[in-house]
């Protein structure tokens, strides 16, 4: 026999327990029964629950059994309890006391019980696929970050009773009055929901700390299984309440339709009806409209919340506004809130895209919207459970098509050349194809000195693999000394016709050079390129493309590997390390990142330059790469230009290239590299102080700055929202601004 007790719970003088248990013969019956010290039995609920996850482990197929349990009994201090799991060929006896449970439920416990969790057969057989198909080292290095993630990462429900308001806040909130008092009315669709989960939503609304609300519930459950006892209780209750009983289910989008024609106020805000809000939701709301009157949408952080509404988990900390990124996965999710005046202009839910009916309507409102804020706080737990798009597989595909659907008619409302919206690296994440308009002659830069080995690797890459064809290669000669490198020159020009070398005879300066190479150029896109990368993926210079061709997006950046195949770029966060650093370094290439963040375009504020599309209109427009930034930041600052213009910068993961890190310049490794260094950071600090002070808005200010793996911030070293102490850079600041001091 094998089970596991995963789940032990003390709740109100009770145990919880949840697990599985399996034997060898799938067909075995298996029981349970709680008794106590002395053997006699103790009154249990013991409820069997369906463990599809545990079937397929260990019978390599679903099998119509419920092999799991969920199993609660009265506790008393002081007594021993016998958890009594009974198989056909072997009974085993699992002892709770005081001691035990105190164990089980320490701190300490959680991080070996995270470690156990790796060893189980669960794992062993992803780890045993992730080996073929990736490789010894790769399945190394994946365990050795799962392993340091049990040391270095909080326990999330520890972060979280850290960081949620405290009673005597929330107290304060209840009494403090804005200037504006919007009226949100909280529309929910019922079918079917049972009565405790349905409950803990309705306590949620009725707990919030902001009182100027409306609940408009529409009940479409057949009848029969209605749930208006319930309603009808809490709507006697409270005034604020009202329900419509529609005695058919109308589907997700009809049953909301019909909640949304009941509401009255200033504002809407969607819940689904087992879920639950935070007692400071629609507080946090009304304070954010008060700062900005112009806000028409709002959207907030959001976590899961177990079955049993004990347990929190899976926290997804999310950015300001990222179009780009709504169209790779629905981000915003919950919370949402509307502007009823914008919500009446766009219309409801549409049942042709039931399944991902609020993706459709989160597309048709942030299209539409004047302002978009995002409150960067949980303010939303949503339930999970087996029905749910995240355990489903029949779901998942339903929703997944009717997803790909709502994506494609935004591009259509945008007026966006999408080609297809395919399956991304999980159902729920989606990777666009776009039309590419006309055949456009694309320059790529690339500077260079010596190191003409790595340069034909990089060049005949694209020329051997890229499914682009339109392209010309300026190569900047940059003080080489090597003959070799001046015979590759030469064969190389006269072999192909787009390949042209140009000299720059001045000392380093890679903005200069760029500048230099890109004066040369005839392309209506720039491709500045480091000669120590190899194009990966054939169609990479399509995709940069794809993106960069439409009218809002001014740079486009790629997913750079090492030669390991870990990843070395996957965007740039302003604030990383202090200054700026990429994502996820060194996470490998099949690894998940946070919320698949690394496989999915997104707009961040800026990308490498050691693969970077632009328009050289755009380009001209600021006036290149700003040559006072000679080494560092040149293309962090560029990024920071465009963006000043109203210009998206779009991280592209499926443009892949390895890069083999700077090989031709080498290390900061002389007090004079340093030194220029430490003049090119406090540059930079001068120029974009308003992101460093108020942190990356395609970042979450709860998410840390010591890390690339958007880990949670350590509060004992970062507060929430705080940036480096950069007035060390002071001393290196240039002359100009210490005369205005």
């Amino acid at each position: 026999m094998k089970y596991s007790v995963e789940v032990m719970r003390v709740r109100e003088q009770t145990i919880q327990l949840n697990g599985w248990a399996v034997e060898n013969d799938p067909d075995s019956v298996i029981t349970y029964r709680i008794e106590d010290e002395a053997g006699n039995p103790v009154d249990a609920k013991i409820v069997p629950t369906r463990r599809d996850d545990v079937s397929q482990i260990y019978y390599k197929k679903i099998i119509d059994r419920d092999l799991g349990f969920d199993i609660r009994f009265p506790y008393e201090h002081g007594k021993i309890y016998y958890l009594v799991i009974c198989g056909e060929k072997k009974t085993t006896r699992v002892k709770y006391s005081d001691m035990m449970i105190r164990k089980k439920t320490g701190a300490a416990n959680r991080k070996v019980q995270k470690l156990m969790n790796l060893m189980n057969m669960e794992t062993v057989h992803v780890a045993w696929d992730f080996l073929k198909e990736n490789g010894l080292k790769a399945l190394i290095l994946k365990l050795k970050h799962k392993i340091q993630g049990i040391d270095d990462d909080y326990d999330y429900a520890e972060w979280w009773n850290l960081t949620k308001p405290s009673e005597e806040e929330l107290e304060a909130q209840k009494k403090e009055t804005f200037e504006y008092m919007p009226k949100f009315s909280i529309v929910i669709p019922v079918y079917k929901t049972p009565e405790k989960f349905l409950k803990e939503m309705l306590d949620s609304i009725v707990e919030q700390t902001y009182a100027n609300w409306e609940l408009c519930i529409a009940d479409g459950s057949p009848a029969g299984e209605s749930v208006e006892n319930v309603l009808k209780k809490y709507a006697e209750k409270d005034s604020r309440i009202r329900y419509k009983v529609l005695g058919e289910n109308l589907g997700i989008s009809g049953n909301t339709n019909a909640a949304l024609e009941m509401a009255e106020g200033d504002f809407v805000v969607l819940a689904d009806h087992d879920d639950r809000l935070t007692p400071n939701a629609l507080f946090e709301c009304a304070k954010k409209l008060n700062e900005n009157r112009s806000c028409d949408v709002l959207y907030s952080d959001e976590d899961k919340l177990d079955m049993d509404g004990k347990a929190l988990f899976d926290p997804h900390f999310k950015p300001d506004f990222n179009p780009d990124l709504l169209t790779s996965v629905n981000y915003i999710c919950h919370l949402f809130v509307v502007k009823k005046e914008l919500l009446d202009q766009v219309g409801g839910f549409r049942q042709e895209f039931d399944g991902a009916q609020d993706y459709d309507f989160i597309f048709r409102c942030t299209e539409q919207a004047k302002e978009i804020v995002h409150i960067p706080q949980v303010l939303y737990h949503w339930r999970c459970h087996q029905d749910s798009t995240a355990s489903n597989p029949e779901s998942k595909m339903y929703a997944f098509e009717a997803g790909s659907r709502a994506i494609m008619a935004h591009y259509e409302r945008m007026g966006i050349p999408a080609e297809r919206v395919e399956k991304g690296v999980d159902y729920g994440i989606y990777h666009t194809t776009f039309k590419i308009k006309g055949e456009p002659l694309i320059s790529i830069i690339i500077p260079n000195k010596d190191h003409s080995k790595d340069l034909d690797v990089c060049v005949r890459s694209i020329l051997e693999k890229s499914t682009y064809r339109n392209l010309e290669f300026i190569i900047v000669e940059n003080n080489s000394t090597e003959p070799e490198t001046f015979a590759y020159y030469k064969k190389m020009e006269e072999k192909h016709p787009s390949f042209h070398v140009v000299t720059w005879k001045e000392g380093f300066n890679y903005s200069a050079i760029n500048n230099f190479g890109a004066s040369f150029a005839k392309g209506e896109y720039l491709l500045l390129l480091n000669n120590d990368t190899e194009l990966l993926e054939p169609d990479s210079i399509r995709e940069m493309l794809g993106f960069c061709q439409r009218e809002e997006v001014g740079i486009a950046g790629a997913r750079l590997l090492y030669a390991d195949d870990t990843i070395q770029h996957a965007g740039v966060v302003i604030g990383f390390g202090g200054i700026a650093g990429h994502t996820f370094i060194g996470l490998h290439k099949a690894e998940n990142s946070y919320f698949h963040r690394a496989m999915c375009a997104q707009d961040y504020s800026a990308v490498t330059a050691a693969c970077l599309m632009t328009k050289k209109s755009v380009f001209e427009a600021v006036g290149g790469l700003s040559t006072e930034l000679a080494v560092a930041f040149n293309d962090i600052d560029y990024c920071m230009k465009v963006r000043a213009l109203g210009k998206l910068v779009v991280y592209a993961p499926y443009a892949t290239l390895y890069h083999y890190e700077s090989k031709s310049r080498g290390l900061e490794d002389t007090p004079e590299k340093v030194a220029r260094f430490n003049r090119e950071v406090a540059i930079f600090i001068k120029k974009w102080p308003d992101i460093i002070k108020n942190g990356d808005p395609y970042y979450n200010p709860n998410l840390t700055l010591r890390k690339s793996n958007f880990a949670l911030r350590d509060l004992l070293k970062e507060k929430i929202g705080e940036p480096y102490d950069l007035s060390v850079y002071d001393k290196f600041a240039p002359e100009e601004k210490k005369s205005d001091e």
